[in-house]
């Protein structure tokens, strides 16, 4: 045979290379590494196995060709490359790579994986990316501060890795940072120098970040013991750009090349992959633009068909909606893939919008993980969970149940294109759209109205301009024509989407959102919902963003309804409903899902406010220690302002005209009203009439039960029988508490002057018993009731019989008058034995005498089985008499005075005006 020297380096003969296939190459390259004596006893063993004997220096070539191919199979046989349940996919985020100690938290969570293979992807540091962008800006601007820029850069770096590194390790990591760092400063010398740069070598810079994190994350894993590879994704994602801002997987090519780096790399069990960057078909370096490493991660465990994607990040998992917005937002246990993408294309911080179709064609599950609570399990997105389906009785009972989240995209300008000379015309639409893609707009949203006289759609508002420019200049025709009657922009809007799987086929999802939105007074500019029935998305002012997500995710039960309170007037009535809605707002959240926030309390001098809710265990003591100065005004503006709480409602527990005067503002202004101030019903006609019709067009609700009855259903009976179709004739009653108690207890030989006394011991009168004997407060508790009836009254239409004698209205004090009154004690007396001797009681009653068209307050004889006469202590009593009613009065009787049953009536209202906000009144 003849025979040549064989070196320990790779041989350099042209023919080897000819015969050789790339991965027989690296094998000879093993063999002739190992020297003489690993490389002549695999060609003895082919000769001893039959092959020919060995005459040239070509055959033996050929030889080894042949014999590194069988050796390449029996004993270093090439890695394929592994896919299946077998692997788990991680991503971990900036946030989770911020620093030494972190990157270590991450390591742990690596290391305690049991999946036999785990493939990690990661991001660069947390702000690294940006800082790098920011270097390429600077050097390109030609400002010198870029190399004290990539200096932040390494110095980073390096002082992260002397933290997590040490040895051998850390020497090579640095060894390697340096390098890089000596290349960039080269490359952004030429950057400086051209003033310019393109796109991929921005991409390339920028991508150190990720090579950088993902080597010292392998060092930081190898030190624990446990074998690990680092991947370049740039070596085997290759990407198509597609246009601005985007690119698409290659999947085969990608698929080939992960191949061939298994083929190459051999790598372990745990490897570690550059998140965001790639390459393309041409091997040019890119990335997968901002938030790609989700992207990359999705892509990278669909090519090995993983198990599951995990993103790790630094939220719980996917939440119903913001929640720096609502508070309230619940997590998601699982998401659909249709749902999580439509959240995430409408701004829900979820996923990178792309990420999801890659996993989802193989089904591959992706957990959204908090990687600072590894207690919670966060949020699956998967396919529609079996336990979430459901027959259609089941979603009629669960309406609540089946938008999943809400989320919002903000600053956005709606563009309006309206003309009779669109209908029927072919190409209109086209041109529209053609023109918004020649400045590069992003349409956010359309919607066209059937007729097609107009079609809307929302772009951002920062393009609104360049839009209605081109617009302008394309139809220019057809406006000055008439065809077309304008272009219309309308800034400062927002878009409002629900989300859930289940809305589709399910009727009544619609109604509820827009009942939500009209409840919260919150006008709607334009709808749209796909065939598919995933999202409907609406779009609203800007200002009305916040309050339209808290009520649409109020009303859809992901958080508790929630009603903002103003408490006007914290006297007897006041404070007593404070103290009410104090002990009972426990049971009301827990029981009821109602969550009452008194945000605001303020009387004639000081008020207090509060930005979350007033601690009503310690109002009283606030009030005291540190008040601001009244100031309704001031009151009113730090309700309406407070975005967080969609629903908001003023409770007046005062007498007072100039408050109630406001109530037309406030009702115009979205702000519900409670008041058992009788001033704004029995007041002048025609305000009543604008507040009854302003309450009749809008969601804005206003409750006055306590005005008549106190805590009694007098009006809500009233509003019963009408509503249904009955017909008022009459309605008589005993209205005051006070005066039912004077006068069931002004029998026998009692003087009444004694009895009045009495009862101003017993805190039944106002403090000047004149304002309870006048009849006043009788008389407007009958106009009230007469307006409610429709007649058209006023105050001053009502004749009233007042008990106060003529020459004592004019005393000058409560007290004055008590001393005197028992001069005029003889006349009521004898109409009380009058009375008494036919065989009657006296009582003090308002008549509403429908059928006559009058009202009226008199002292009234009534036989001893009436009803009225068989009253006792404060009791009113109230009898409805109707075309249904007109044998035998509906009767209304119970406590009609003190302040418990008055501020039950009031507090009825607002858990009232909680349960059916969005039914007109």
């Amino acid at each position: 045979m003849t025979s040549f020297s064989v070196s320990n380096s790779l041989p350099t003969h042209p023919a080897l290379h000819r015969h050789l296939k790339p991965h027989s190459r690296q094998a000879i390259l093993q063999c002739w590494q190992n020297g003489r004596a690993y490389c002549w006893p695999l060609i003895n063993s082919v000769r001893m196995n039959g092959a020919p004997k060995v005459q040239t220096k070509g055959a033996l070539i050929k030889t080894l060709a042949s014999v590194a191919d069988v050796s390449l199979e029996q004993e270093t046989a090439t890695p394929s490359l592994p896919k299946g349940d077998m692997w788990s996919v991680h991503k971990f985020g900036g946030t989770c790579m911020g620093s030494s100690e972190r990157i270590q938290n991450v390591a742990n969570i690596i290391l305690r994986d049991p999946s036999e293979r785990k493939l990690v992807i990661v991001s660069a540091m947390s702000k690294v990316t940006d800082m790098l962008y920011n270097l390429v800006c600077k050097a390109k601007s030609r400002d010198d501060l870029y190399l004290s820029a990539l200096d932040e850069v390494f110095d980073k770096h390096m002082r992260t890795a002397k933290q997590l590194l040490e040895g051998e390790d850390l020497a090579h990591f640095l060894a390697k940072l340096h390098a890089d760092v000596s290349n960039l400063r080269t490359m952004l010398r030429a950057i400086y120098i051209a003033g310019h740069a393109t796109e991929s070598f921005s991409d390339f810079v920028v991508g150190h970040g990720e090579l950088w994190s993902a080597q010292m994350l392998s060092y930081a894993i190898k030190k624990s013991g446990q074998p690990c590879s680092w991947m370049d994704t740039r070596d085997v994602l290759i990407v198509n750009p597609t246009g601005s801002d985007q690119v698409d997987p290659d999947y085969p090519k990608s698929e080939k090349k992960l191949k061939e780096w298994f083929s190459s790399h051999n790598p372990a069990n745990t490897i570690i992959a550059t998140g965001f960057i790639a390459s393309t078909a041409d091997d040019v370096p890119t990335t997968l633009k901002r938030d790609g490493s989700d992207f990359s991660a999705a892509i990278l465990g669909a090519l090995v068909c993983g198990r599951q994607v995990t993103i790790w990040t630094d939220v719980d998992g996917v939440y119903s909606a913001d929640p720096r917005k609502v508070s309230e937002a619940v997590i998601l246990p699982t998401l659909s893939y249709q749902e999580a993408w439509e959240m995430s294309y409408f701004g829900a911080n979820v996923l990178h919008p792309r990420t999801i179709i890659p996993v989802m064609r193989l089904n591959i599950p992706i957990v959204i993980r908090n990687i600072f609570n590894l207690d919670a399990p966060g949020t699956v997105i998967c396919e529609q969970p079996i336990d979430e389906t459901m027959d259609d009785e089941t979603a009629d009972n669960n309406i609540n149940k089946l938008v999943k989240a809400f989320a919002t995209i903000d600053n956005l300008a709606l563009v309006n294109v309206e003309g009779t000379g669109m209908a029927g015309v072919p190409g209109t639409a086209s041109a529209i759209f053609s023109a918004v893609k020649d400045v590069g707009a992003n349409v956010i949203m359309i919607s066209q109205a059937s007729s097609e006289h107009s079609v809307c759609f929302a772009v951002p508002e920062k393009e609104v301009g360049a839009v209605s420019a081109v617009l302008h200049s394309r139809f220019r025709q057809a406006l000055e024509a008439g065809r077309l009657s304008q272009v219309e922009v309308i800034n400062n809007c927002c878009i409002l989407a629900a989300v859930g799987q289940r809305m589709a086929s399910t009727p009544g999802v619609s109604a509820t959102l827009f009942d939500a939105l009209a409840k919260a007074n919150i006008n709607v500019r334009a709808i749209a919902q796909g065939c598919s029935e995933y999202n409907i998305t609406v779009v609203l002012k800007q200002g009305d963003c916040i309050r339209a997500l808290r009520a649409a995710h109020s009303r859809f039960y992901l958080s508790k309804t929630m009603l903002a309170v103003g408490v006007i007037g914290p006297g007897l009535i006041g404070r007593t409903l404070l103290d009410q809605l104090r002990d009972q707002a426990a049971v009301l959240k827990e029981e009821f899902n109602i969550d009452l926030r008194v945000m605001g309390i303020t009387g004639s001098k000081n008020m207090i406010l509060s930005e979350t809710g007033i601690d009503l265990t310690r109002w009283r003591e606030l009030m005291k220690e540190n008040p601001e100065k009244a100031d309704l005004d001031r009151f009113m503006q730090h309700l309406q302002e407070n975005h967080f709480f969609p629903n908001k409602v003023l409770v007046d527990c005062t007498a007072d005209t100039e408050v109630a005067n406001r109530y037309y503002e406030w009702l115009k202004q979205g702000i519900h009203v409670v008041t058992p101030n009788k001033k704004a019903n029995s007041g002048p006609l025609d305000r009543y009439l604008k507040l009854r019709t302003l309450q009749r067009m809008s969601y804005t609700h206003y409750f006055y039960e306590a005005t008549v009855g106190a805590g009694l259903p007098i009006i809500s009976t009233l509003r019963g029988l009408l509503e249904t179709g009955d017909k008022i004739l009459r309605i008589e009653g005993i209205f005051s508490g006070t005066l039912s108690y004077i006068f069931n207890n002004f029998e026998g030989t009692r003087a009444f002057s004694e009895v009045v006394a009495e009862a101003k011991e017993a805190g039944y009168t106002e403090p000047d018993p004149r304002d309870d004997l006048s009849g006043t407060d009788v008389a407007r508790k009958v106009i009230i009731l007469a307006r409610e009836s429709g007649l058209k009254l006023e105050l001053s239409d009502i004749p009233v019989r007042s008990l106060v004698p003529e020459p004592l209205r004019v005393c000058s004090s409560a007290d004055e008058f008590m001393k005197k009154l028992p001069s005029f004690d003889a006349e009521l007396a004898k109409e009380r034995n009058d009375a008494s001797d036919s065989g009657e009681v006296l009582r003090y009653v308002g008549v509403v005498d429908v059928v006559n068209k009058k009202g009226l307050v008199e002292l009234k004889r009534y036989k001893h089985d009436h009803p009225f006469a068989q009253l006792s202590g404060s009791d009113n009593i109230i009898a409805f008499t109707t075309t249904r009613y007109k044998d035998q009065p509906l009767i209304v009787r119970g406590p009609g005075a003190g302040a418990e049953v008055t501020a039950a009536g009031v507090f009825s209202d607002i858990l009232r005006l909680a349960s059916y906000l969005g039914a007109p009144s």
